[in-house]
C-alpha cells in the first residue's frame, strides 16, 4: 500500500533527526575537576600540534591520518594573524592559510580541534603572528590595556570565531572544535607589567567569553585566568602543575617534543623515553589533557620564521619536517597512547591512591566500579629498581613509569623502547642543475630609486618588512692631504646595528660583514676600509633575519643601522657620520625585477661568465621533477646565506655558512631535559637541507637562489628523503 503525505514527512524527519541536522540531542562540551567532558563523558584527551601554514594542503590529510593512527584524539593549531590579514581589513584564507579546510579535514578524520586563536602565538613565527602593519597603528602598545590594540585584537578574534560559527565548526554546532584559546603565555609578561597587564588579562577573558562559542576557553601559562577560563601548563614537565581552581581539569597544552633550530645553533633533540616518562607522570598525577608541541613541526616557508629561526621547524617531532614518521619516537608514543586509553575509565573515575614503594619509587592506583589501573614510577635518574606491588615484583629502569591497565600486567614501560629505530637519509635524485647568474650592482647615494634623510633611520619603519634588505648609502670625501693615503694605514669604519646582519661595500666592492645571533641580535662592524682621495661611495646593506616573536613590547624594538657610524684615523681624528645626510633604498634590485619568478626577463650569465663565490648574486636553473613520491629537499651546503624559490614560491631563508655551536656529546634520556642537553650538528650547518613540497612542482621547474654571501652553486643538489 502506498504511503500518504504524513507518513512520507515522518520518514524524512526521522532521517534528518538521525543525521543530526535537526532535532538531535545537542552536542555539549564542558569540564569538571577531572577532565574535559564531551557529550556527558569525561575524556582523557591526547593531542598534537600541527600548524597548517607550516605544511601544504596536499600534506594535511596524510599528517592528520598519521596523527590519528598514532593514537591522538585532538589536533591543536594556532591561528596566524599576519598570514590572514596582511593589510588592514584585507583577509586571506587561501592555500596554506585555508583554516576552514584544515579543520574540516580534521573533522573528516574523526578528530577534535583545539583552536588557539591567540592572536599572539609566539611559535618562533615572524613577529609572533602579529601583522607588521599593527606596529604602526597610532598610539598602539601590544598586549596591554591599550585601546588601539584591544580594538584590533577583538576585531580579528571575532573574525575567526564568526567564520568558525558560519561553517558550524564548534562542537556544539556539530563541528570538531572542543576548545579555544585566547592570548598565549601571557602570565610571565603580566607578572612584570603591573596594573595595565592585569586589566588586559581580564578584558581578554571577558571578550572571549562574550563570543559565545559554546566550548570552554583556555589561557596557557596564566595562573590568574578568570573563571570559567581554564589555565593550562606549557613546558617539558607539568606533573606538578595545578590549575587555579579545584573545579578545573589539569591540562598540558604544550609538551615540547624537542626544541626549535636557530641559525648558528646546534639542532636539539629529545629522547622519546623522557617524553613518555613526562606524559605518564602527568597522567598519574591527575592530568587529563596532553598536547605534543609539536607533533608535526613542518617548515617556515616564505619569510615566516621568527628572529634568527631556521627555515626548518622540525622540532624533533614524532612526524618529521617532511611528514615522515620519526622512529622510534612515533611508535613508542603510539604504544603509550594505546595503554593510556585502556586505563581511561579508571583514570576519569577517581583520584589516585599513592603508595611509596621505595625512596624514589611510587605507585599511583586508580579504581572505577569495573576496573583498576596502576602507574609504577621510578624517579631515580641513575639506578633501576625492583619493586613489589600487590605481591608481585616489577623491574623499573631509571627515570621510568610502568603502566598496568589491570593493576597486574605491565603493558608498557616508558624507558623500554620496543619500536625499531629508522635512520632517514638524504639521497641524490640525480637531477642536474645548469645554472645562470645575475649580479646585483651596489647602489650609491642619490641614485634613482633612493630617498634621503639627515641622520640614520630605523629599518622596519622604512621597509614594513616587505623585504629583508635595506641600504644605507652615503659619500665619504677624502682630501688629498690625508696621511693614511701615504702610510697605507687606512681608517677604521665602525657601525653599530640593531641587527641582524650587515654587509659593507666601498666603491662598489665588498669590504666585510658582521652578523649577530639569537642571543645577541645586535652587532658591531669594525674594520679598516680602503679609501682614495676624492669621493668614496659607502654602502651598508642591513639584513633582517625574521622579526622578534616574543618579549615584552617587542613592537618597540628596532632594527637596522642606528649608530653610531664613525670613521677613525683621519687627520682630524674621528668623524661621526651618524648625523650626515644618508640615502636609503628598500630591497634588492633583483626583488624589484621579480627575478624569483619564472617569467622574469633579464639577461642571465652562464658558462665562463657565471658568478661564483660572489656576494649579491642570483642563480637560476630549470629542472625536471624527479620521479617518485618521496619528500624532496635542496642541499645548500656549498652556499652562504640568502633565500630560495621554486616556481616563484619562497621555500625559506638559507644560511648554511652559519655553523652550529654547542656541545654535541653523549645524551642520556634519564634526568631533567633542557634545550641544550641533547644536541646534534655541532660544527656543521644549522640547516643544510631545505624542503621542497612535491605539490609545488610541475613537469618542468624553475629554481632561483639569491645568495648574499657568495657560494658555489655547482654544489647545490636535489635530494629525496628516504
Amino acid at each position: 500500500m502506498g504511503l500518504n503525505v504524513r507518513d512520507k514527512v515522518s520518514i524524512i524527519l526521522a532521517i534528518l533527526c538521525y543525521s543530526s541536522l535537526i532535532c538531535s540531542v545537542k552536542a555539549t562540551v564542558s569540564y569538571d575537576r577531572k577532565a574535559v567532558i564531551i557529550n556527558g563523558q569525561r575524556r582523557i584527551l591526547l593531542s598534537g600540534s600541527i600548524h597548517y601554514p607550516r605544511s601544504t594542503p596536499e600534506m594535511w590529510p596524510g599528517l592528520i591520518q598519521k596523527a590519528k593512527e598514532g593514537g591522538l584524539d585532538v589536533i591543536e593549531t594556532y591561528v596566524f594573524w599576519n598570514g590572514h590579514e596582511p593589510s588592514p581589513g584585507n583577509y586571506y584564507f587561501g592555500d596554506r592559510y585555508d583554516l576552514v579546510k584544515f579543520i574540516k579535514l580534521v573533522q573528516q578524520a574523526g578528530l577534535y580541534v583545539n583552536l588557539r586563536i591567540g592572536p599572539f602565538v609566539c611559535a618562533e613565527w615572524n613577529f609572533g603572528g602579529f601583522p607588521v602593519w599593527l606596529k604602526f597603528v597610532p598610539g598602539i602598545a601590544f598586549r596591554t590595556d591599550n585601546e588601539p590594540f584591544k580594538a584590533a585584537m577583538k576585531k580579528f578574534t571575532e573574525k575567526i570565531v564568526w567564520m568558525m560559527k558560519a561553517e558550524r565548526l564548534f562542537q556544539t554546532q556539530g563541528g570538531p572544535i572542543i576548545l579555544a584559546q585566547i592570548e598565549n603565555e601571557y602570565g610571565p609578561v603580566e607578572y612584570k607589567s603591573g596594573a595595565p597587564a592585569l586589566a588586559y588579562t581580564k578584558w581578554a577573558a571577558q571578550m572571549a567569553l562574550g563570543l559565545n562559542t559554546g566550548v570552554p576557553w583556555i589561557m596557557c601559562k596564566q595562573e590568574d585566568a578568570p573563571f570559567p577560563i581554564i589555565d593550562t601548563c606549557n613546558g617539558y614537565y607539568c606533573e606538578g602543575f595545578k590549575p587555579n581552581s579545584n573545579n578545573k581539569p589539569k591540562m598540558w597544552t604544550e609538551n615540547w617534543t624537542g626544541w626549535y633550530t636557530e641559525f648558528g645553533g646546534a639542532v636539539p633533540y629529545r629522547p622519546v623515553e623522557d617524553i613518555a616518562y613526562s606524559v605518564a607522570r602527568f597522567i598519574q598525577n591527575g592530568g587529563s589533557f596532553v598536547n605534543y608541541y609539536m607533533y608535526h613541526g613542518g617548515t617556515n616557508f616564505d619569510r615566516t620564521a621568527g628572529e634568527f629561526m631556521a627555515s626548518s621547524y622540525d622540532y624533533d617531532a614524532p612526524l618529521d619536517e617532511y611528514g615522515l614518521t620519526r622512529e622510534p619516537k612515533y611508535s613508542h608514543l603510539k604504544a603509550l597512547h594505546k595503554v593510556i586509553k585502556l586505563c581511561e575509565t579508571a583514570l576519569v573515575s577517581a583520584d589516585a591512591t599513592v603508595t611509596y614503594l621505595g625512596a624514589k619509587q611510587e605507585a599511583h592506583v586508580f579504581w572505577s566500579k569495573s576496573s583498576c589501573a596502576a602507574f609504577l614510577s621510578n624517579n631515580d635518574v641513575n639506578s633501576a629498581a625492583r619493586v613489589m606491588f600487590r605481591g608481585f615484583p616489577y623491574d623499573l629502569p631509571p627515570w621510568s613509569v610502568s603502566i598496568l591497565p589491570d593493576c597486574k600486567t605491565e603493558y608498557y614501560n616508558t624507558a623500554k623502547v620496543n619500536a625499531p629505530g629508522v635512520h632517514r637519509n638524504m639521497v641524490s635524485t640525480g637531477t642536474r642543475f645548469s645554472w645562470e647568474s645575475f649580479s646585483e650592482v651596489v647602489p650609491f647615494a642619490n641614485e634613482a630609486g633612493t630617498f634621503a634623510r639627515n641622520g640614520l633611520v630605523e629599518q622596519i619603519s622604512m621597509t614594513w618588512d616587505k623585504s629583508d634588505y635595506f641600504w644605507y648609502l652615503t659619500d665619504i670625501t677624502i682630501g688629498a692631504g690625508e696621511r693614511f693615503l701615504k702610510t697605507g694605514d687606512f681608517p677604521l669604519l665602525t657601525a653599530w646595528s640593531a641587527g641582524h646582519a650587515l654587509h659593507v661595500f666601498v666603491n662598489g666592492q665588498f669590504a666585510g660583514r658582521a652578523y649577530g645571533s639569537l642571543e645577541h641580535t645586535s652587532l658591531t662592524f669594525s674594520q679598516k676600509i680602503k679609501l682614495h682621495a676624492g669621493v668614496n661611495r659607502l654602502a651598508l646593506l642591513s639584513v633582517v633575519v625574521g622579526l622578534p616573536n616574543v618579549g615584552k613590547h617587542f613592537e618597540t624594538w628596532n632594527k637596522g643601522v642606528l649608530g653610531a657610524v664613525t670613521l677613525k684615523g683621519v687627520n682630524s681624528g674621528t668623524w661621526d657620520m651618524s648625523k650626515w645626510k644618508w640615502s636609503y633604498k628598500v630591497g634588492m634590485k633583483g626583488e624589484a625585477l621579480s627575478l624569483h619568478t619564472p617569467t622574469a626577463s633579464v639577461r642571465w650569465n652562464q658558462g665562463s661568465f657565471l658568478a661564483k663565490n660572489q656576494p649579491l648574486s642570483w642563480y637560476k636553473s630549470i629542472f625536471a621533477a624527479p620521479a617518485g613520491n618521496e619528500p624532496l629537499a635542496v642541499d645548500m651546503n656549498t652556499m652562504g646565506k640568502g633565500q630560495i624559490w621554486i616556481n616563484g614560491r619562497n621555500i625559506g631563508r638559507h644560511w648554511p655558512a652559519y655553523k652550529a655551536r654547542g656541545n654535541c656529546g653523549h645524551c642520556n634520556y634519564a634526568g631533567t631535559f633542557n634545550p641544550t642537553k641533547c644536541l646534534s650538528n655541532c660544527g656543521e650547518a644549522s640547516q643544510r637541507w631545505y624542503h621542497i613540497p612535491r605539490s609545488w612542482l610541475k613537469p618542468q621547474n624553475v629554481i632561483v637562489v639569491f645568495e648574499e654571501w657568495g657560494g658555489d652553486p655547482s654544489g647545490i643538489s636535489l635530494v629525496k628523503r628516504i
